[in-house]
Order: structure tokens, then C-alpha cells, then sequence
């Protein structure tokens, strides 16, 4: 495999990456390392884990991080209604008369009454291709956390106390994103490789449309591409992800749109812009302004 091959793949699974995130994609299959992803939101770093799971094969594990996620909702759990319900179905049928509390207690902490969260099931998993570990919006997780995501990471291994440690026999292909609401901490970090993902060029936006939007016009992907590369330089508090071009073209597509107007533009705001303050700026800086910045390129 190459990195013309990852680009090929991608690209036929509806990606479209530059050579920058091809080269990190192959080298982190290589070497089997985790690939760290910065950028702003919508630039489609959620959106390269799912295809790699349909490129691959492997199961997609979505882990999505938040402020005090532990390892009850990240690795690992016990099914405590199962383990009780064994207790009193062994106490009535009197399956644990003479035996000690120990060896009562030792029975309720095997495999099968423990639930397996994101973590586990990627490290754990069977037969098949290694599934697409994606750990999303690592940033809004906690310190610790991050430092828990070390082991997983170094070693593709978790220990539950209980059972003893769990290790891949194949690593899982995994995704870190982060909107970079935070540092990350060096620590993690030197464990991934990194790429930082910009928004695409007028060019490539445009290609990206057209692929996603297949019924979207030439004409209309470039003035929607070109609107909304100008309403990134307009210092918005949520300035649009690509993903707001994609739901943009594919709303104007359903209304029947052919070429961007004013009313056109002011009606369908809500698809690509998602803040009120964003809209007022908008709407203030002139949206023919905005259209004849749009109808430059052609």
C-alpha cells in the first residue's frame, strides 16, 4: 500500500484529503499508530474515521468524550442487574449452600457479566479486520482521562482488576479528534502522529460538493464554495465547517435553486450558519456583497 492508495481508497468512499492527511492516514496504518486530528469543527475529521471503517471493513467504535467521562462510560462496566440476578437464581436453587462468600463472589466477576464500552470492545475485538477507533472531541475530556488513554495507547492493552489484562492481538486503527478547545497534553500527543486540518481550498471545496451532492450543478458548487469562503473571513463566532457547505448545497438543491440570489441566500442562512450573531454580522456586512464575492468565481 501506498499513499496514492489511501488517496484512491478515500476518494472512492467519498473523501476527498490532500497529500498532507494521505500521508498521515498511510503512516499511521504502518505503524500502526494512533493519528491525533486538530481543526476546526465540521472540517471533517469525524467524517475520515467513517470512511475508513467502510474502506477497511472494520467495525467503527465511536467513543465521544465530555467533562468527566470515566472508565464506567469509556472501558468497562459491570452488569450489576445480571450479577444479582445469578445470586438469587443460585441461592434458590440452592447452588451456593457450602460454599464460601469468596468463591460465591468469584463467580459474579467473569467475562460474561462484564459490559465492554468503546475502549474495551476495540482492544477486545475478534476475529476480522481490526475495527476504526474513533476518540472524539478528546479535548473536552478531563486531565484525567488523558492520562488514562495512555496505557490503551502505548500498548493496546487494558487491565480489569478482576480479570487480568486485556491486549490486541491486531491493534485497532485509531482517531483522535480534538477542536482544540484545550491543549491536549504533550504526553498523549507523543504517542500520535498529528495533522492539523484545515478548510479546503476553493478548489477542493468545490470538488467535495459535487462528490456529496452529485445533483448540485458545477455552477451552483462554486458559488456556494465561494460564499461561503467569504464568510469565513467575515470573524464569525462558528465560522462554517465543510459540512455546512455540503447541508448548504443539498438545501438549495431541494428548493430547486439553480444559482445563488439574495432571497435565496437570506432564506436558507440557517443551514450554513448556526449562531444569531453570526447571521446579524452577516446580514449586516450585506448580503450582495457577499453574492458579488460569490459570483466572482467562475
Amino acid at each position: 500500500m501506498t499513499p496514492a492508495d489511501v488517496s484512491a481508497a478515500l476518494t472512492a468512499h467519498g473523501y476527498l484529503p490532500n497529500d498532507g492527511l494521505t500521508t498521515s492516514v498511510f503512516l499511521a496504518m504502518q505503524l500502526r499508530r494512533p493519528l491525533l486530528l486538530e481543526g476546526e469543527a465540521g472540517v471533517g475529521k469525524t467524517e475520515l474515521a467513517k470512511v475508513l471503517s467502510a474502506w477497511t471493513g472494520g467495525e467503527l467504535i465511536r467513543l465521544q468524550c465530555y467533562e468527566g467521562i470515566d472508565a464506567a462510560q469509556a472501558v468497562y462496566d459491570w452488569d450489576y442487574a445480571r450479577q444479582l440476578l445469578h445470586l438469587r437464581a443460585a441461592e434458590a436453587t440452592g447452588e451456593t449452600a457450602g460454599r464460601s462468600s469468596d468463591a460465591v463472589e468469584a463467580e459474579l466477576y467473569q467475562e460474561r457479566f462484564l459490559i465492554k464500552r468503546a475502549l474495551l470492545r476495540a482492544i477486545g475485538h475478534g476475529d476480522g479486520p481490526p475495527p476504526v477507533l474513533l476518540i472524539d472531541e478528546v479535548d473536552r475530556a478531563d486531565d484525567e482521562f488523558e492520562a488514562y488513554l495512555l496505557e490503551v495507547l502505548s500498548d493496546y492493552q487494558i487491565t480489569v482488576p478482576e480479570l487480568g489484562v486485556f491486549r490486541a492481538a491486531t491493534p485497532p486503527v485509531v482517531i483522535l479528534t480534538s477542536n482544540r478547545t484545550r491543549d491536549v497534553h504533550d504526553a498523549l500527543k507523543r504517542r500520535c502522529l498529528y495533522h492539523w486540518v484545515e478548510h479546503p481550498d476553493f478548489e477542493r471545496e468545490v470538488a467535495i460538493v459535487r462528490l456529496r451532492v452529485p445533483e448540485c450543478s458545477d455552477q451552483l458548487a462554486r458559488q456556494v464554495a465561494a460564499a461561503v469562503e467569504a464568510m469565513r473571513d467575515l470573524n464569525l463566532y462558528k465560522p462554517p465547517g465543510v459540512a455546512e457547505t455540503i447541508d448548504w448545497a443539498t438545501a438549495l438543491g431541494k428548493l430547486g435553486v439553480s444559482t445563488l440570489d439574495q432571497h435565496s441566500v437570506e432564506t436558507t442562512l440557517g443551514t450554513v450558519l448556526k449562531y444569531r450573531e453570526d447571521h446579524d454580522r452577516v446580514r449586516k456586512g450585506g448580503t450582495q456583497l457577499l453574492l458579488e464575492q460569490a459570483m466572482g468565481h467562475r
